[in-house]
């Protein structure tokens, strides 16, 4: 096996093309470094250096063992601050609902990592349920998310109404039956437009199903039918729909944090308080 101590005097030896100088600038007596060559000779079973008087000259052997030694020195090097760093990194598994992933996380994210580029942040966007479930899966160490309706889970953070939205204020209706636009089960949103819909008898049909934020809302901005959505948090390009007989209304969801009690515990009070802070700030807004 190549020694990185051996093959480091080498390249000394190299460089600055002599025996002595290169003992004397890694602290080494002229036997050691006379012994480190012998034992790379030996391991090549060939001859590195044409030594005379003047000069130490690398043989062709000699000169295919310095390009081996450059490059396991400096795979050695970054070897070493790879994982010299890895030691010092933390990790933050952290879960939103895709409401709040979308624009109203960026303030929180950005300066969040900012301030801690020592930190691995695994970011996951899904629906509540699943977040939940990841998290009791232990997969996640703070979720951001909706609450069942009569559920008590989790710290609450904000609420927000939920109302019809669509591509203008006009309710989509089409024979007679209201055109929805909704995230696959077991959304929290789809089961309370659903279960509101059919407490006030109304028909509906189900034109677009979309498991993330940016299809829903493109599938209702080209007036394909309406998104049950939090008031606050509706895309730039929607708009709630007026006041419609043959729309109930939705009432309003919870949004909540559930943060895991073992980890970094500092860590995750700093992001909850600053998600904490962006919730006040928006409240205030609206």
């Amino acid at each position: 096996m190549l020694d990185p101590i051996h093959l480091r005097t080498f390249v000394a030896i190299t460089e600055v093309r002599s025996f002595s100088e290169a003992g004397r600038q890694l602290g080494l007596s002229q036997s050691s470094v006379s012994e480190h060559v012998k034992r790379l000779e030996q391991f090549a079973g060939q001859k590195l250096f044409e030594r005379d008087t003047h000069s130490n000259a690398l043989t062709e052997h000699g000169r295919a063992m310095l390009e081996f030694a450059r490059s396991i020195l400096e795979t050695n090097a970054r070897a070493k601050r790879h994982f010299g760093q890895s030691s010092k990194r933390r990790a933050l598994r952290f879960g939103a609902c895709e409401d709040l992933a979308i624009g109203w996380l960026g303030d929180i994210i950005r300066p969040f990592m900012e301030a801690h580029p020592d930190v691995d942040l695994d970011f996951t966007i899904a629906l509540s349920n699943h977040l939940l479930t990841a998290f009791d899966e232990g997969r996640l160490d703070l979720v951001l998310c909706k609450r069942w309706p009569d559920g008590d889970r989790g710290r609450l953070v904000f609420s927000d109404r939920i109302v019809w939205t669509a591509a203008t204020t006009e309710p989509v209706f089409r024979h007679d039956e209201a055109q929805l636009v909704l995230y696959p089960p077991p959304s929290i949103t789809r089961f309370m437009a659903l279960t509101a819909l059919e407490k006030a008898a109304v028909p509906w049909r189900i034109a677009c199903t979309s498991g993330d934020l940016n299809g829903l809302a493109t599938a209702t901005g080209i007036g394909l039918g309406m998104m049950a959505h939090a008031s606050t948090l509706i895309p730039r390009e929607l708009a709630a729909c007026e006041e419609d007989a043959r729309l109930p209304p939705l009432g309003s969801v919870d949004f909540i944090q559930i943060e895991r009690k073992a980890g970094d515990r500092k860590l995750l009070a700093e992001l909850s308080q600053a998600i904490d802070r962006k919730a006040a700030g928006a409240s205030r807004k609206y």
